[in-house]
């Protein structure tokens, strides 16, 4: 009951059709983060294509200017020199066919994977479990890499890995309902910037349809994607 009554007190002040420049939306998403934790905040991006088309598939990674806030465990599968690399980089799991079997199992204990290249055909037997959970090591993401070592800091320090889904739709957390409005937005321009550059050669007409933010337990807020330039 309560949880109701919070998402209804929520929504008032909100016009559901309304678009909002990128600063107003951000101060109402802020305003409206009223639960116990520290909230994150995510936006969503409705594009223009048709994921199914690989001349359409959107996909990426961001490094954003003032990191996600969030606590990100990391896989690396390598051997020998490279697993030291990851292990000092900060990686919180490292291994080889131990870690196959492990994630085989079931026991996923990590939010991105990295692989070096010559451990691609033992994480390709992954693809049925990494995969719907987008975990899959990928070049085009910089998680299939030999220098192992920055590809740990930087999932650490903040980068956001996106892919778009059957619908064409992009969700994202960029930040926590503890940072400030600039920093916030900041992220949001950087999300959004990133996913217009990976816009595919395929898309045809519009392609950043509608742009929303909501925190994790307040109600979406649209934007207007012209306020969201840098």
């Amino acid at each position: 009951m309560a949880a109701g009554k919070r998402i209804k007190n929520g929504r008032e002040g909100i016009d559901r059709k309304a678009l909002y420049a990128l600063s107003d939306a951000v101060s109402m998403v802020k305003e409206r983060s009223s639960a116990k934790f520290d909230e994150t905040i995510e936006v969503a991006m409705n594009l223009g294509v048709d994921p199914r088309h690989s001349d359409q598939m959107v996909r990426g990674v961001i490094n954003l200017p003032n990191g996600t806030g969030r606590t990100v465990r990391v896989a690396v599968f390598a051997r020998d020199d490279k697993a030291e690399e990851a292990k000092k980089a900060g990686a919180d799991i490292v291994g080889a066919e131990d870690l196959m079997e492990t994630v085989q199992g079931g026991k996923i204990e990590f939010d991105r994977c990295i692989a070096t290249p010559d451990m691609m055909p033992l994480v390709g037997r992954l693809g049925k479990v990494l995969g719907p959970r987008n975990l899959m090591p990928n070049p085009k993401t910089g998680t299939v890499t030999a220098d192992v070592a920055d590809a740990v800091k930087a999932a650490k320090g903040g980068s956001v890995e996106f892919r778009a889904e059957k619908a064409g739709i992009i969700h994202a957390g960029v930040g926590k309902a503890s940072f400030d409005a600039k920093a916030l937005e900041e992220n949001i321009r950087a999300f959004a910037d990133a996913v217009n550059k990976a816009k595919p050669a395929g898309a045809k007409g519009t392609f950043v349809k509608r742009v929303a933010i909501s925190s994790t337990m307040g109600p979406g807020v649209k934007i207007d994607p012209t306020t969201m330039a840098g």
